[in-house]
């Protein structure tokens, strides 16, 4: 078994769709789960936010997507890569802390999250719930991945 003791970040990047209909702006925390134990039983949990801000009058209603992970090609699992050696450690993203139903693009099984009445006085923010799950075995060092947040007003 590797030690335990992993620092993992997931960095969210934004895009825009069909910015025409409104002109809107979009900020995210990142996702720090801190450290992560290969010898825990349970999984590693973490949130962050997207808030997002338009300029519509009336307000917009807003789809918020997220894209599959690069490491890994897909939404099952997302993986965050070593900063310098081979490992990969799956993870995953959730509209809500059920953790039931992965965010994503709508596609797959995947979920989207819908904002309603977003405007410039009135901006709205979605909780993005991160989860590790337990009886990985990779090597101490940092972990990223950077995923896509897509809003479509």
């Amino acid at each position: 078994m590797k030690t335990p003791g992993v620092m993992l970040a997931v960095l969210l990047s934004l895009a825009l769709g069909n910015a025409a209909h409104a002109a809107c702006r979009v900020t995210t925390t990142g996702l720090s789960f801190g450290a992560y134990d290969v010898f825990a039983a349970t999984p590693r949990d973490t949130s962050g936010t997207v808030t997002v801000t338009c300029d519509r009058n009336p307000p917009t209603d807003v789809t918020v997507s997220i894209g599959p992970s690069p490491t890994s090609g897909g939404f099952r699992p997302r993986r965050m890569r070593h900063a310098t050696l081979p490992d990969r450690l799956d993870y995953n993203l959730f509209p809500s802390p059920s953790m039931g139903t992965v965010w994503g693009d709508g596609s797959v099984g995947t979920s989207t999250v819908f904002l309603r009445k977003v405007n410039k006085n009135r901006p709205a923010t979605a909780t993005i719930y991160g989860r590790i799950p337990p009886g990985q075995n990779v090597s101490v060092g940092t972990y990223t991945d950077t995923v896509t947040v897509t809003i479509t007003p």
